[in-house]
């Protein structure tokens, strides 16, 4: 019989290959380097990873990560423009705009976007907690902050659609277009169509 990890190792080696991103051999490569350094390496681990699934939740009103504890730092958040909306399709898009600095409004997640091929349909996203909010809500302006790409695209469809019903509440959505330091060489014809609609004014 040929010779294989004991039970427990073989059991996190499964357990490390069902997170994104991490295939067999690094899942092999974590796992061994966790045993070799025993239980001043996966005390803290563990213990880190029980916290985080015990403790940490989704925030019922953004969707953004919160605890008992903190609360939700967007939503309980000092300083916010009440005024205006970011709609985002991840929990995890929200810390980009909010490191930026260019944004202190609130944010919406809808953990996900429309995707007929993944079976993903709009009852399967936070839109009627989207469409509450705004009902509920003082927004002068709602921001649909999408990835640029067919799935994006048709989910930001549907909710222009959706929000053309609320009067008075403006709906834009992020520019597309070139990146700094990027030259026209390397851009797709996607992102020069997206550049040349959203071009600014200089004078």
């Amino acid at each position: 019989m040929p010779v294989d990890y004991p039970f427990p190792v073989k059991a996190l080696i499964q357990q490390l290959k069902r997170l994104p991103g991490i295939g067999p051999k690094s899942a092999e490569r974590i796992a061994i380097w966790l045993m070799q350094r025993g239980c001043e390496a996966t005390a803290p681990f563990a213990e880190a990873l029980n916290a985080a699934g015990t403790e940490v939740s989704e925030c019922d009103v953004c969707g953004f990560f919160a605890t008992e504890a903190e609360g939700c730092a967007v939503c309980d958040g000092p300083g916010r423009d009440h005024a205006v909306l970011c709609v985002v399709e991840q929990p995890t898009d929200i810390l980009p705009l909010e490191r930026s600095g260019a944004y202190r409004g609130h944010y919406h997640s809808l953990r996900g976007k429309i995707s007929p091929l993944e079976n993903v349909g709009p009852e399967d996203l936070r839109i009627a907690e989207l469409i509450g909010r705004i009902r509920d809500g003082h927004f002068a302006e709602v921001i649909l902050a999408f990835s640029a790409d067919v799935e994006g695209e048709a989910t930001a469809n549907y909710l222009v659609e959706i929000l053309s019903a609320f009067d008075g509440v403006r709906v834009t959505r992020l520019a597309h277009g070139l990146p700094v330091g990027g030259g026209l060489e390397n851009a797709d014809e996607l992102t020069l169509y997206r550049a040349l609609e959203g071009r600014v004014g200089l004078r």
